[in-house]
């Protein structure tokens, strides 16, 4: 008998052990979040809150949406994943890769033209970039912000005001279509581009002396919509929400504002394939 007590207290013993053990594997050192890269300054920030309030800290993949869902549909890992479009989202949605119920739509953002901050090429407006030789940067058609961009020059060649032949002249002009919008940035700051398609959340303090901006009209202009949601494969769904939590709360909001982008009431959003990527600005 006294055996049997010994041999129950052992197995209840491992159990308790096994559990425990299993408990602390589950703590993580370290959260991956697949960023896009126009998030760059205002997510490094919030990561640094989030390791400050928790501990865990957080490695940054940064880069242009599409490149880094491309990443994730050949098996990266990542435990977050916020994109600047939805469809880039969607596209993962579809395929199974993302928890779907946690995906919300926590910012907003728009285009703008950004120019050297001495202006060579004396650009002012959307009428200047047929002007003949002009370098023109932007994203390629596949990174969000290369597709904003051409939703813009599409508008503008449909609008009678600017001539039937206005996205033709435009698109000579170009020069370079870059992969993530940091890039078409940089390219336009150190004076290898008279003109650029950027978001507003783009020029920084830091590039305040380098570039200048010049606004888009809200009825050609794009609203871009940024999601972000916890990869089916994380291994720490629950560290992974509250990293969401604080990009939507008051705090994080804040971040973002102040580089920038335009707080948002949350909503989730729904798979929806190709649907449109931005809806016209109010």
């Amino acid at each position: 008998m006294i055996k049997k007590h010994i041999f129950a207290a052992l197995i209840a013993a491992l159990v308790l052990a096994s559990a425990s053990c299993a408990g602390f594997a589950e703590e993580p050192k370290e959260l991956t979040i697949f960023t896009a890269a126009s998030l760059t300054g205002a997510f490094s920030e919030i990561g640094r809150l989030y390791t400050n309030e928790t501990n865990i800290s957080v490695a940054f993949n940064f880069d242009g949406s599409q490149s880094l869902r491309t990443q994730i549909e050949n098996g990266a890992y990542a435990d977050v994943f916020a994109c600047a479009n939805t469809k880039q989202m969607n596209a993962l949605k579809q395929i199974q890769l993302m928890d779907n119920s946690s995906i919300i739509v926590f910012t907003e953002n728009k285009l703008s033209l950004i120019v050297p901050k001495d202006n060579p090429a004396k650009i002012s407006s959307l009428k200047d970039l047929v002007k003949p030789g002009l370098k023109i940067v932007m994203g390629t058609k596949d990174v969000p912000v290369g597709d904003y961009a051409l939703q813009i020059i599409n508008r503008l060649g449909n609008d009678s005001a600017y001539g039937p032949d206005y996205k033709t002249r435009v698109m000579a002009n170009i020069i370079s279509q870059e992969t993530t919008v940091n890039y078409v940035v940089t390219k336009v700051a150190l004076g290898e581009a008279d003109v650029g398609f950027a978001y507003v959340s783009d020029v920084t303090k830091d590039l305040a002396s380098r570039v200048d901006q010049v606004d888009i009209p809200d009825e050609y202009n794009v609203i871009a919509k940024y999601p972000i949601g916890i990869v089916k494969e994380s291994r720490y769904p629950a560290q992974s929400q509250d990293f969401i939590d604080l990009v939507m709360s008051e705090q994080g909001k804040a971040v973002l504002e102040k580089y920038g982008f335009s707080a948002l009431h949350s909503s989730p959003i729904k798979a929806t394939g190709n649907a449109a990527t931005a809806s016209a600005a109010a």
